[in-house]
């Protein structure tokens, strides 16, 4: 961060009584933050702009494409019915038709489309209906001991640290490991935060009971509507903007930021606030340096460098330890790293396919992951139409693996090298289907997409290297997103941003109102007697 000096360009901020609000950075958390200060902060919109480098809003809850040159997603992110701040958030934002509010598009769409998975793990070509955790006693006192150990006691510990080797051949971790994308070099505190967070859902884990989704994508389905509220209160959007440093200054109480140096392109400027301004910075990003492929091209490595957002995040910690440390989550891609893949399909036969080996319309199943694949790779086939206006000859769905750099099982390369078409024979095969490769890759059009610091925020990491929403000492920033510190909630999830954002807006206000409390289902014995049952296989 720098200090203060002359720059070229310089503009006041705007701003009534109560100052102007600038947020860094485009995704749900600033969305989400704008949102809050308008509905319960009485912010009038034309007060809060919102900067951000790239062309388009949103952040990771990204949808894009055609029916021609095939649909992208970066990632999926499960929904359930305890994200408080979330739906909380989305009451007061009407869908696009403004016929209801989105949350309750949400409810209604779960009541007609509950996932109840009949195929959670797909093993030696045939479906594993409700697989058995397989846990033994020893793997479910560890589990135990890490629901109730203080997190100050695991430090910077892996989940391998904390399990025996056995415990990563279960299918529990299987299918943990998939639907959440944690890895056992992963943080043990994160791993443990996940079991405390989930642990009414631990009973239902093999049939993904309780796992919530959107109509459409959530672009198309959260992040629109809430884009169109934001317009239409009159939030000033600020797209191609790069906030490359804040300038920092003394207050009469504590350090403030004085002015946001910013880069249009070419161009270079700085924004001056005035004494009531105040700044929403989103730390970080998991899909910074992401890449695209295609049917005939891998997609390449990106570097922290791609985007503005780690490097941001490291200027402005210069010499801040209260803003955290960057390196902890940005500096090893070789234990952040996975692969998506998005596949546009012209013909129904995939999808039919998958429907009669597994049980599950679309929609209804949910995850399903193929444990014996070297990239252990997983695939959701959700209801069509998955984007707004998608035609209804046309099928999408999505996938992704956590090995990507093993060689595959059908194709003899790493994941990470593979092209559309090699990614798409590999999961033919693991559907006992090799025979129909050809047939099905005529009508697919497959888009890989390397991400480098997808589960960054999951990584080792120990207090102090996320920084606080409000860092200490300072009057007039805030930080939201997946790399600041919230206790009792889980990073990647839509839940810890919005989270973020609603902690971000009531404070910088001084409101006095508080986000709602994270669900605490462990404190619940009927929730502990079910997660006790479902740990045996007493059900299985």
């Amino acid at each position: 961060m720098s200090s203060s000096a002359a720059q070229p360009n310089a503009r006041d901020s705007g701003g009534g009584e109560s100052g102007h609000f600038y947020l860094v950075g485009g995704g749900i958390a600033s969305l989400a933050a704008a949102a809050f200060l308008i509905r319960d902060g009485d912010i009038a919109g034309r007060d809060i702009t919102i900067l951000e480098e790239t062309d388009r809003l949103g952040g990771s809850l990204d949808g894009a494409g055609n029916p021609a040159d095939g649909y992208v997603l970066r990632g999926g992110r499960m929904l359930e019915s305890k994200y408080l701040c979330t739906y909380d958030l989305f009451s007061s934002i009407p869908t696009l038709d403004e016929s209801r509010t989105v949350t309750q598009e949400i409810f209604a769409w779960n009541e007609t489309m509950k996932t109840s998975s009949k195929s959670r793990l797909f093993r030696d070509g045939h479906r594993v209906d409700a697989p058995a955790f397989g846990l033994s006693e020893g793997h479910i006192l560890t589990l135990e001991r890490l629901a109730i150990e203080p997190e100050a006691m695991l430090k910077r510990t892996s989940i391998a640290d904390q399990f025996d080797p056995s415990f990563f051949q279960t299918d529990f971790w299987f299918m943990w490991c998939t639907t959440f994308a944690f890895q056992p070099w992963h943080s043990a505190v994160e791993f443990k935060r996940y079991l405390v967070r989930f642990a009414h859902m631990v009973s239902g884990f093999n049939h993904l009971h309780g796992i919530m989704r959107t109509v459409y994508n959530q672009y198309d389905s959260m992040v629109l509507p809430l884009e169109k509220w934001l317009k239409a209160h009159g939030v000033r959007f600020e797209l191609g903007v790069q906030v490359t440093d804040l300038v920092a200054g003394e207050g009469p109480g504590g350090k403030r930021v004085e002015r946001i140096l910013c880069r249009r392109g070419n161009l270079h400027a700085e924004i001056l606030l005035k004494e009531a301004d105040r700044v929403i910075v989103t730390l970080g990003s998991m899909t910074e340096g992401s890449s695209l492929g295609g049917m005939d091209r891998s997609a390449d490595l990106g570097t922290k460098r791609d985007g503005g957002a780690w490097t941001l995040w490291e200027k402005i910690a210069e010499g801040h330890p209260e803003f955290g440390r960057p390196a902890v989550f940005a500096d090893h891609v070789g234990e952040s790293k996975w692969l998506s893949f998005t596949t546009t399909l012209h013909s129904r036969d995939f999808f039919d396919l998958v429907r009669d080996l597994t049980g599950n319309v679309p929609g209804e199943g949910g995850l399903i992951t193929f444990p014996q694949s070297n990239w252990l790779a997983s695939i959701v086939l959700p209801h069509q139409p998955h984007f707004s206006g998608q035609p209804e000859d046309v099928q999408v769905f999505w996938g992704y693996g956590l090995s990507v750099d093993k060689p595959g099982n059908f194709v003899p390369k790493p994941m990470s090298a593979c092209n559309g078409r090699e990614i798409m024979t590999e999961i033919i095969g693991h559907l006992g289907a090799a025979g129909r490769t050809a047939a099905l890759l005529d009508t697919a059009t497959c888009i890989p997409c390397m991400m480098p610091f997808i589960t960054s925020q999951f990584l080792r990491r120990e207090h102090g290297d996320r920084p606080e929403v409000i860092p200490q000492g300072w009057t007039n920033l805030a930080f939201t997103g997946q790399y600041c510190e919230q206790p009792d909630d889980v990073v990647f999830t839509v839940e810890y941003s919005v989270r973020s954002a609603q902690t971000a807006a009531y404070r910088l206000l001084g409101l006095d109102r508080e986000a709602p409390s994270v669900f605490k289902g462990q404190y619940d014995p009927r929730v502990l007697y079910r997660a006790f049952r479902a740990l045996h296989d007493m059900d299985a």
